[in-house]
């Protein structure tokens, strides 16, 4: 029976994050991050399970107390202990496949670090442990001997796998492969029968070199969810403006255009460095019945709740304000990862 990696929206046990700590990057920020962190545990926890990755018993203990301030229900959050060079779970986590029988496979690609741009032998180990502690017993895990973070493609229901060349065929991931190797790989680990390659598309300050979730995603009902530049002074709007021409000439597996959802851009975010920043609505987490947006305190924000309506309108949409995140160059969709109903260890109780 073969198995296929889920699209975000379906049925979720939970969401992964891993939490900074003083020894990441987030170190000078810590204050500013871990509400964010906080904010987002109390979202996920009122629908679902939250699962914590926590570097160390202290921290462990740290975590407890931001969340019981808060007055978050500790029931709906599961604690793993492993160590972590940094915090990007998109990136280090799991990607999950099903088969019809709703049976699991977790799988383990590679993660080096963006290509080998950062230090990442303890993210590594994470999902090791993940698996070992909170896993079901009946899933399949399975380490895959191919490079690959979770932020890099996006599945629709259709089978479909939309990725960027410009990470995926970059030769600090698998150098030892042509694009038809790599698709083969790809459908042979992740079930997909079909791929579109986003050629075009950037954004100033990302250093995954153009990770899908930053620029494009699925939706249901054959749907594309995109970042749309409109300031023709912006740096970026070369490059989008290809991208969304690109977008037009995709077609479903039926032959179909897809539908095309814009979310607006918002004015240009800068650090203390006067480094521009990686401000994008596309980087969003689908969760159950709910898809959780990062704001930026923008004038546009709004707008992009607005538009994300329009390809979720079952879901509701909720703001986070994720400001303080993108001063690490990701955002709220690269500091999770979504864990599919099965994933986690049944509670006896449960039927």
């Amino acid at each position: 029976m073969s198995f296929t990696l889920l699209p975000e929206w379906s049925p979720q046990d939970a969401v992964m994050v891993t939490w900074p700590h003083k020894q990441t990057d987030w170190v000078d920020i810590l204050a500013q991050v871990e509400p964010v962190y906080v904010a987002l545990c109390q979202q996920i926890s009122q629908i679902q399970k939250v699962v914590i990755v926590a570097h160390s018993s202290e921290l462990k203990a740290h975590i407890t107390t931001l969340l019981l301030d808060a007055s978050i229900n500790m029931q709906q959050v599961v604690f793993v202990d492993a160590p972590c060079n940094d915090t990007w779970a998109r990136d280090h986590g799991p990607l999950t496949t099903a088969n019809d029988q709703g049976e699991l496979n977790i799988k383990d690609f590679v993660f080096n670090g963006w290509g080998n741009k950062y230090q990442s032998d303890l993210d590594t180990q994470i999902n090791t442990a993940l698996c070992r502690q909170v896993t079901d017993k009946k899933n399949r895990i399975q380490k895959v001997d191919f490079v690959l973070e979770g932020g890099g493609v996006e599945i629709n229901e259709r089978k479909v796998l939309l990725t960027t060349s410009e990470c995926l065929l970059n030769p600090n991931r698998n150098p030892e492969l042509n694009k038809q190797q790599i698709e083969e790989k790809l459908s042979q680990e992740l079930g997909a029968e079909s791929f579109l390659w986003v050629d075009h598309g950037y954004l100033c300050g990302d250093d995954t070199d153009s990770h899908i979730d930053t620029l494009v995603r699925f939706a249901p009902n054959d749907t594309l969810v995109y970042v749309q530049c409109d300031d023709e002074e912006d740096e970026h709007y070369s490059a989008l403006k290809a991208m969304e021409s690109q977008l037009q000439t995709f077609v479903t597996p039926t032959g179909k255009p897809y539908n095309l959802v814009p979310l607006p851009w918002p004015k240009a975010k800068y650090n203390t460095e006067n480094e521009r920043l990686p401000a994008t609505y596309a980087n969003y987490l689908i969760i159950n019945e709910t898809v959780l947006l990062p704001i930026y305190g923008d004038e546009k924000d709004a707008l992009a709740l607005t538009q994300l309506q329009k390809a979720h309108p079952e879901r509701t949409i909720i703001g986070i304000d994720c400001l303080p995140i993108i001063h690490q160059f990701g955002s709220l969709h690269c500091i999770t990862m979504q864990l599919p109903k099965g994933f986690l260890n049944r509670d006896p109780n449960e039927q």
